[in-house]
């Protein structure tokens, strides 16, 4: 018997399972899980299958979470007295091993799971650069088919675990991560696997709000604030969704955190949209050339989680949260100052998240002795390669206007490649 229930946040609807679906009478609006155990509990098991809160029954995949500590370094730095950093990434001599160096694995390890148990033979995975190394890592190492697809844009900065050929990678030569995701659909009803779904996902979103889990279990309450670099803003949802459950529960506090997100200028679009009050994105604030300005191109999607009910922006009304604009100096200014308050490298997307902490302290949002917790999303890859080996993405490149038949085609060669 399952342990939870998938409900609409529109309706109220409830289904006992859902794989990557909206509610069939509410288009616009994102399922939630509910647990029947609104009591927050840990068990004996490792990593992060520990958590009750997890849309899996019998997971059989290893996967280590993420560290939580007391920051004393950059703390100091800003004059805060209750500063908890989420380091995901790999950084052995604090106990994180994310091996891909991201907090994407935690997504990853959740989604293939509750995919094998909806009976679910293969995914199509749309990236920009992280999630493609999570899913690829998670999917070599445990046998589950993934064809993961890519803007070429983002390949300079993309690296697997495994060698180039293990999981098969497409790469979009003439698109953005939008694109890509575009691609991935339509590769996904060509092929019968599904599209793993983004923030449609239940188990991507509970996946990615291990963090708060973790945070929570390490500090015994809800954070005062919470600070995030987003793109679609998925893994935000999933720690707001989560701190909605911390509230039910009751004892960890009864006020949901202040969420700080940020995005990197000039491609803003939910912050322009949020400082305006405003539900919509403007198609201006989407116009792909910004994204060629970015530092942090795994923040770029043209699709993000803003607009739908349960999505950022209903995350930021519920909690009065504030939208940030980082530009690419503080983007590094950020990952240096990490690095030397803290002493571990950082990815340009978790120098947004600093960045952001550091206004919300200058503007005087955060004060010095509340309670913050600073998702570090991505970090230690500097530190990885003093230990493994690394490989570069070699993909085929197709075309955003790729025809049925050339996906066809494409993918009997690609998936007996890698057979």
């Amino acid at each position: 018997m399952s342990h939870f229930s998938i409900q609409c946040r529109n309706c109220g609807k409830l289904l006992e399972n859902a794989y990557c679906a909206f509610c069939e009478h509410c288009k616009d609006a994102l399922l939630v899980t509910q647990y029947y155990d609104t009591r927050f509990s840990e068990s004996a098991a490792s990593g992060v299958w520990r958590f009750n809160w997890l849309p899996v029954h019998e997971p059989n995949i290893s996967q280590p979470g993420p560290v939580v500590y007391r920051s004393k370094g950059l703390a100091d730095k800003l004059g805060l007295s209750n500063l908890f950093i989420a380091f995901n990434g790999y950084w052995p001599e604090k106990g994180a091993l994310l091996e891909t160096c991201t907090f994407k694995e935690f997504e990853a390890a959740i989604v293939l799971q509750n995919a094998r148990e909806n009976n679910i033979e293969g995914l199509i995975v749309a990236s920009a650069g992280n999630t493609a190394r999570a899913f690829a890592h998670l999917s070599a190492t445990t046998g589950f088919p993934a064809v993961i697809v890519v803007p070429r844009m983002c390949l300079m900065e993309m690296w697997y675990l495994e060698d180039r050929f293990a999981v098969p990678t497409l790469a979009v030569h003439d698109g953005d991560y939008s694109d890509a995701i575009d691609v991935a659909k339509r590769i996904a009803m060509t092929t019968g696997f599904p599209f793993e779904g983004g923030v449609k996902n239940i188990a991507k979103r509970d996946g990615l709000g291990i963090v708060m889990l973790e945070a929570v279990s390490k500090i015994g309450k809800l954070p005062d604030h919470y600070i995030q670099a987003v793109g679609s803003g998925t893994g935000a949802v999933g720690a707001w969704e989560m701190t909605e459950r911390f509230v039910k529960d009751g004892r960890y506090g009864s006020r949901l955190p202040i969420l700080h997100l940020g995005q990197n200028l000039p491609f803003a679009p939910m912050m322009h949209a949020w400082n305006k009050r405003s539900r919509t994105l403007s198609p201006e604030d989407l116009n792909p050339e910004l994204i060629s300005q970015i530092t942090t191109r795994v923040l770029s999607t043209r699709y993000p989680a803003y607009s739908v009910k349960g999505g950022v922006y209903d995350a930021l009304t519920s909690t009065n949260g504030k939208m940030y604009g980082i530009t690419n100096d503080a983007v590094y200014a950020g990952m240096e100052l990490f690095l030397k308050t803290e002493g571990i490298d950082l990815v340009p997307a978790s120098g947004v998240a600093v960045a952001v902490l550091k206004d919300a302290v200058r503007t005087g949002a955060i004060k010095k002795d509340e309670t913050v917790l600073v998702n570090i999303t991505g970090g230690g890859e500097a530190r990885l390669k003093e230990d493994k080996k690394t490989y570069s993405v070699v993909p085929k490149f197709i075309s955003k206007n790729i025809s049925e038949k050339e996906i066809e085609a494409l993918l009997c060669n690609v998936l007996k490649k890698n057979s």
